[in-house]
């Protein structure tokens, strides 16, 4: 059965009607930040475990975020300011009364702290990966940044650095410096400097003080030793996101102040608008207005809480539903992996079974050692109930009452809800789930589950999985495999390497091999899992040619499972594994293998998935995203690969790129990401991620991404040149990747609604181009582009619409009756393949620009932008706009002009040779006619 079209929407107004009946502090739980009569509420930052206590760290957030408060207030014009703070701190400090954690997790700060293995210093820095004017995914702060006052002195107070970031964060927009493009040409062919605004000034510094510019810029680059130091007094006061530090600096860069020329990735990614263009846009604008009179707004309040005890309750359904297509089975055998293998040590564990009625069947147990998760798996049910009644408020309600004994409050646990169960009646225990204080992680098992039953995920911040009816599908597993304690700590956390099933013919083998980094290695665990009554012949090596079989794993009979514990760091190499059917007929055969970081110094790879939206609607796409890391440091070049099993039907495989173009906003920033729109069915839709890297030179970028806030090398004051301490570097350098690695991570479930039931044409335009650039060479434009496909970033377009205009409004709003340029000749490619084209504007060019010096000269700002169109003519979005700038000395004549002086000229020479062979023709004959004229009357005389 799928979902129908509308169910959804109705079901989601009872849950908000039911939200706006709730007190603002309920309305909060698990919400995320929330803008209330102009002041931020929810704001939570989580400190790493792996931070040092200190005693003056807390006291610096809270002066950062006060002093944030306020200036985002007066830059804003007197519309926004943080009203309410959670500062989340790790259960490894010492208790100071703080209060307990309730729905709040490391996992869902929209700042952190944390250093990686040993590096200090760094720039605070947003990671956006979406697009200009989408909000990003965090704000990472480094603890050296927060308690070394030494820093301010490069970065500015930390309450302006905050707002910086705050932005990025919040609205999207970025930076408006550029290290990498200190300096630029402008539109005269003058030598700039990358800043905004242009009004901030300063001169160029070689090693032994000031110099000209000549002396700094050999053919457009920076000498070694030469930069760029601003005046330390200013009059400017844009912007914000080019340099907070400066005093005079209290605004965002507007339409006045904004510099479109230069080379900076606010201009790319948001066509060259200005920062508060995009940020007065912003919902939060449409949501608000400036706040009356001169009164300053309440400084922050801060709530600090901690991470207590790590509480899990089962809830999992035994209704007769779970009888169909061996559910109560995948159940069992995905519960018991979750107990032996990745719920953490020292974890309170119970399990609550429920079908129109709650029971509790193990009470809290504490995991400390192997026969304590022996013990917590010997309490799973193992039969269903006759009752197809579903009543999943009942087992909601029991799973609270057992966790509650522990400490007399459900705050900071977690329930992980499995359920077929189509209740209709979730929303009847609504005001009870946030009062709880505990997050919910739903997994909705084959289509009968409820349809509403993610909004419990929703509105406790927990997460949500589908598990489709299919025996050789892993989804389950992989759902459970994802569910961490949510501390932040990545070296208590199982990894998963390996998830796979088939559907194995008799006599055949299902036969694979795994990668085992370095970084992992401890804790190694196999997990083989069979469909009928005996197991496959199993067959593992490790790197060195060691074998085991199906003798040396632990046969779990009942539930159909073999598992392999590797003693100690298992080896880092191939590991392949085969799996032989020896039963008569076809079965399902699954692999999953699961490992530990192998050094506290050394943090493994880590694979995190997200999609943007988590309910579609046809034929909207959805975009997926996985951020493949190393530490905070992106790994490049990596194989990975989104498989997407809808409801019914097979599963959908497709490669994700990091290369910058369709749904990727940022090339090499570690994230990977694609259009998902290859919808079969209504209903619900199971995501996963496998990566696979091969060893390999320079794996791992040499700096981490994302929007970093500006450190200033030194100012100007009185004349004086005063340098900052040197920043320490946080990049690396290359280094040889001995070992492959392979992860898998799910990326949960999302929703699609609207699918037609049967064949329907095309209605996937080519995605939007976001890369396009503009060059200029002599009186030559040559512009650059990633090419789309024919369905948004799959196949080939069949044209390009390039127009180009004088004018920015124009291009902007009216597209289509901008200049267009002839492309005919312009054949498109593949998508992902890099196009370029070179045009001439210069039949589009006329006038020339006064300059204040009283020279002239020729100087064209050209701004371009492209469309792609495939053959059933559905367009995409108009691309990024390029700005480019045409140049011509003022000693040289434009083209047009020099071209009609040289034509009349030579029809000026054309006419006087006319002219002059006419004379010579009339005098000619003349002559002629005298000389005929003298022979008569010279005869007449002679007679």
């Amino acid at each position: 059965m799928t979902h129908g079209d509308n169910g959804g929407p109705v079901c989601s107004l009872k849950f908000v009607t039911l939200l706006v009946a709730l007190s603002p502090e309920l309305l909060f739980l698990g919400a995320g930040v929330q803008l209330q009569n102009n002041g931020y509420d929810g704001l939570l930052i989580a400190i790493n475990p792996q931070v040092s206590e200190d005693q003056h760290l807390i006291p610096n957030i809270k002066e950062m975020i006060t002093e944030a408060s306020f200036y985002l207030f007066n830059a804003t014009k007197r519309r926004l300011f943080f009203r309410n703070i959670k500062i989340l701190i790790p259960a490894t400090w010492k208790a100071n009364n703080y209060s307990k954690v309730k729905q709040e997790s490391y996992e869902k700060a929209n700042v952190i702290v944390t250093n990686w293995h040993g590096t200090h210093g760094g720039d605070p820095s947003t990671l956006q990966y979406r697009g200009c004017g989408k909000e990003g995914k965090y704000i990472y702060f480094t603890p050296d940044f927060l308690l070394n006052d030494d820093l301010t002195a490069g970065y500015g107070s930390r309450g302006r650095v905050f707002v910086h970031e705050w932005a990025h964060l919040r609205w999207g927009v970025f930076d408006e410096y550029n290290n990498e493009k200190p300096i630029y040409i402008n539109g005269k062919n003058q030598i700039k400097v990358t800043r905004c605004s242009s009004d901030i000034t300063g001169m160029f510094v070689c090693e032994r003080g000031p110099c000209p510019q000549e002396n700094c810029i050999i053919s457009k680059l920076f000498q070694e030793g030469c930069m760029f130091i601003y005046n330390s007094t200013q009059n400017a006061t844009a912007s914000i996101m080019f340099m907070q530090s400066l005093s005079s600096v209290v605004e965002f860069c507007n339409a006045t102040t904004h510099n479109q020329e230069a080379p900076n990735l606010q201009n790319q990614m948001c066509s060259l608008r200005s920062t508060w263009d995009v940020i007065s846009e912003s919902a939060d604008f449409d949501h608000s207005f400036p706040m009356n009179g001169t009164k300053l707004p309440p400084p922050p309040t801060f709530s600090l809480v901690q991470t207590g005890e790590k509480v899990v309750c089962l809830v999992l359904d035994v209704s007769s539903k779970m009888a169909e297509a061996d559910r109560l089975l995948q159940l069992q055998q995905a519960a018991e992996f979750y107990l032996m293998q990745i719920v953490e040590l020292h974890t309170f564990v119970g399990i609550v079974s429920f079908h129109s009625k709650g029971e509790i069947r193990s009470q809290l147990h504490q995991i400390n050692n192997d026969d304590d998760r022996k013990l917590i798996v010997s309490y799973l049910p193992a039969t269903v109930s006759a009752e197809a009644e579903t009543s999943i408020c009942s087992g909601l309600k029991k799973g609270f009452e057992l966790v509650e004994k522990l400490n007399g409050k459900a705050y900071g646990s977690v329930m992980i809800l499995a359920t077929s169960g189509n209740d209709q009646h979730i929303s009847n225990c609504l005001l009870t789930v946030l009062s709880s204080g505990s997050t919910i992680h739903t997994i909705a098992l084959g289509s009968s589950a409820a349809q509403n039953l993610e909004e419990l995920s929703h509105l406790t911040g927990g997460f949500k999985f589908f598990a489709p009816d299919k025996s050789n599908s892993n989804s389950i597993i992989d759902a459970f495999s994802s569910i961490s304690s949510g501390t932040g700590d990545i070296f208590q956390q199982h990894i998963q390497l390996e998830s796979t099933g088939e559907n194995v013919k008799p006599h055949h083998e299902l036969k694979n091999t795994v990668a085992v980094d370095n970084s992992v290695g401890n804790d190694t665990a196999f997990l083989v899992i069979w469909q009928t009554s005996g197991p496959p012949e199993i067959v593992l090596f490790d790197p060195n040619g060691r074998k085991y079989n199906t003798n040396n794993f632990i046969i779990n009979q009942a539930l159909r499972t073999a598992r392999l514990w590797i003693p100690g760091t298992a080896k880092p190499g191939l590991w392949t594994y085969a799996l032989n059917n020896t039963y008569h007929s076809r079965q399902a055969l699954k692999v999953t293998v699961t490992s530990c970081a192998s050094h506290s110094d050394m943090p493994p790879a880590t694979v995190e998935v997200f999609v943007e939206g988590d309910r579609a609607h046809f034929p909207h796409p959805i975009m997926i995203y996985a951020s493949v890391r190393k530490g905070f440091y992106p790994i490049l070049n990596a194989t990975v690969t989104a498989t997407i099993e809808p409801e019914t039907g097979d599963p959908v495989t497709q490669k994700l790129f990091d290369d910058g173009a369709g749904a990727d906003v940022i090339k090499n920033d570690g994230i990977y990401s694609r259009y998902f729109f290859s919808f079969a069915v209504n209903g619900r839709y199971s995501l996963k991620v496998h990566v696979n890297h091969s060893p390999s030179i320079s794996t791992l970028a040499n700096s981490i991404p994302g929007s970093h806030a500006m450190y200033i090398p030194g100012y100007i004051a009185n004349g004086n040149i005063q340098m900052n301490a040197p920043q320490i570097s946080m990049g690396r350098s290359e280094e040889e990747q001995r070992w492959a690695f392979s992860r898998i991570s799910s990326g949960g479930s999302f929703s699609v609604l609207g699918v037609p039931a049967g064949p329907h044409p095309d209605v996937f335009p080519p995605s939007k181009i976001i890369d396009l650039e503009a060059v200029n060479v002599e009186e030559e434009v040559t512009l650059s582009w990633t090419a789309p496909g024919e369905d948004f970033d799959q196949g080939q377009v069949d044209s390009y619409e390039i127009r180009i205009s004088k004018s920015l409004q124009n291009i902007q709003n009216d597209f289509n009756n901008a200049i267009l340029v002839n492309t005919s000749k312009l054949n498109p490619q593949q998508a992902g393949t890099k196009e370029t084209f070179t045009f001439s504007p210069k039949l589009f060019i006329s006038g020339q620009e006064y300059q204040p010096d009283g020279e002239t000269q020729e100087s064209h700002r050209i701004y371009v932008a492209i469309r792609a169109m495939d053959k059933n003519s559905l367009k995409s979005a108009v691309s990024n706009i390029a700005l480019t700038s045409l140049f011509i000395p003022h000693n040289s004549a434009p083209v047009l002009a020099r071209d009609y002086v040289i034509l009349k000229g030579v029809l000026t020479a054309m006419g006087l040779i006319g002219i002059i062979c006419l004379i010579i023709a009339v005098t000619h004959c003349i002559l002629n006619r005298k000389k005929r004229a003298d022979k008569k009357e010279n005869g007449t005389k002679l007679l």
